[in-house]
């Protein structure tokens, strides 16, 4: 019989945060923690201690009347329930969304304008918890940034680390990825650039904007299609940024032009903190939110971090390798490998030297990609115990290692010089003309047919107090 999950009930309603707590809590997997949690560093130790098992939902957190909820992604099963698939259909699922986008629905109002705030002051307005020990501040961190394509109207939906500066002021982090492209053509235009931080959506909305998507390309139409029913937004109060509908929180404003200022030190994915620098700066116009809102924060390098920054980019991985590789069974960005660096690739092998030409078609998917191991079919790349035992049976460096120097990386690497990288890529796959059992990897036969509830003695202690008497004798 087939779970009802969010997504699936996403035909009889719009698809929220609302709804996908419910399930966790139906699940009992919605830990509430007591009322007055501290924002500063006490909630983030909470939901970091929780991180691997619940989801946590903070009443009044410093006597704040809005809730926080923070480790919406305790596992990968938990990304797939969120969509309404098992966990082998995720990829496949998210492939079909991103190559048959949903456009979104404009209506003309939504719950997440029920209350509109003009006179802006965002700390007291909302509960921005402060992470890592050593952040520079308060943080939005599950924001989802929507920018508007000043010349063509196209929207982009990301995420970046918005530290709170003053009042109405955010510190941002633009990366050199497509909000960053808006930002400089509105510069080009002698404009500011109109944007719109998104707290508190549905988990497709959320994996989706992680999407290596091509520029142009509107996120939210992929969320649509992953949830099977367009995704409805509404005009922003003031710009022309369109939002979802049925978030819980909205934060209008414009990127300014040519204006910067100090932001950071702050607590990344690679485990490492961002450095302080000067940075863009947003001007907040308005908050708009529901009534009784909720808001939505990830602990900065935390496993919800990980999860959710590798999924999506996984799948769009998985599409760009298959494009050129159809031989390409399935892609893994490990955890260890900060689900960004690290990537590992299962193939059916036809040819020796393919393994190198799918890895340099992965270097060139994603800058972040920093590793690429590639894998026989009879690997279970989801094991940092298989890949390891890939590489050590089925790998020489001599022969099997790749180096590219002085390639685009990730600048958040404290390892690179300003971003710039070398990649390195490892052929862990097995010659096609090996002798048939060089490479047979072993096996118990009818292990997996072994039913453990009749071979095993119902009492054990007795057996073996049998046993040993026998043997005395």
């Amino acid at each position: 019989m087939q779970m009802e999950t969010p997504a699936r009930t996403a035909a009889k309603g719009q698809a929220d945060l609302r709804g996908w707590l419910a399930y966790l809590a139906e699940r009992d997997k919605l830990a509430i923690a007591r009322e007055g949690i501290g924002l500063a560093d006490e909630l983030a130790a909470v939901a970091k201690r929780l991180e691997r098992d619940s989801a946590v939902l903070f009443p009044r957190p410093d006597g704040h009347e809005i809730p926080v909820v923070a480790n919406l992604f305790a596992g990968r099963g938990w990304v797939a329930d969120s969509i309404g698939v098992t966990e082998d259909q995720l990829l496949p699922r998210f492939l079909a969304a991103a190559s048959h986008p949903l456009p979104t629905h404009e209506v003309p109002s939504g719950p997440v304008q029920d209350v509109v705030h003009k006179d802006v002051d965002l700390l007291r307005q909302l509960p921005v918890p402060k992470h890592n020990e050593r952040d520079s501040g308060p943080y939005i961190t599950a924001g989802l940034l929507i920018a508007r394509n000043p010349k063509t109207g196209v929207q982009n939906v990301s995420i970046h680390r918005c530290q709170i500066s003053s009042r109405n002021r955010i510190g941002v982090l633009l990366l050199p990825r497509h909000t960053f492209s808006y930002y400089r053509l509105a510069e080009e235009l002698g404009q500011a650039l109109e944007i719109a931080i998104v707290i508190g959506a549905h988990p497709a909305l959320m994996l989706t904007s992680q999407a290596i998507a091509a520029l142009d390309e509107d996120e939210m139409a992929i969320a649509g299609a992953l949830l099977g029913s367009p995704v409805d937004v509404v005009k922003c109060r003031t710009n022309s940024v369109r939002v979802p509908a049925h978030a819980e929180i909205v934060i209008e404003g414009r990127i300014l032009q040519g204006v910067r200022e100090p932001e950071g030190p702050f607590g990344e994915f690679p485990q490492y903190y961002g450095p302080r620098a000067n940075r863009e700066v947003i001007e907040v116009d308005a908050i708009t939110h529901r009534k009784k809102p909720i808001f939505h924060t990830i602990v900065g390098g935390g496993f919800e971090h990980l999860i959710l920054g590798g999924v999506p980019r996984e799948a769009t991985l998985l599409q760009h390798l298959r494009r050129s590789f159809p031989n390409v069974l399935d892609v893994r960005l490990t955890r260890g490998g900060t689900c960004r660096y690290h990537l590992a690739i299962k193939i059916h092998k036809a040819n020796d030297g393919e393994p190198k030409n799918i890895m340099m078609c992965a270097f060139g998917a994603h800058y972040d990609i920093k590793q690429v191991v590639v894998v026989d079919k009879d690997v279970d790349i989801s094991s940092s115990d298989e890949i390891e035992w890939a590489v050590a049976t089925r790998f020489q460096a001599d022969r099997d290692l790749m180096v590219v120097s002085g390639a685009l990386g990730s600048k958040l690497d404290p390892t690179t010089d300003n971003g710039i990288s070398s990649k390195m890529g490892l052929d862990a796959t097995a010659p096609v003309s090996a002798p048939e059992l060089a490479f047979k990897r072993i096996r118990v036969k009818g292990e997996e047919h072994v039913d453990l509830a009749t071979a095993l003695q119902a009492d054990p202690s007795a057996a073996i107090v049998r046993l040993l008497a026998e043997a005395r004798t």
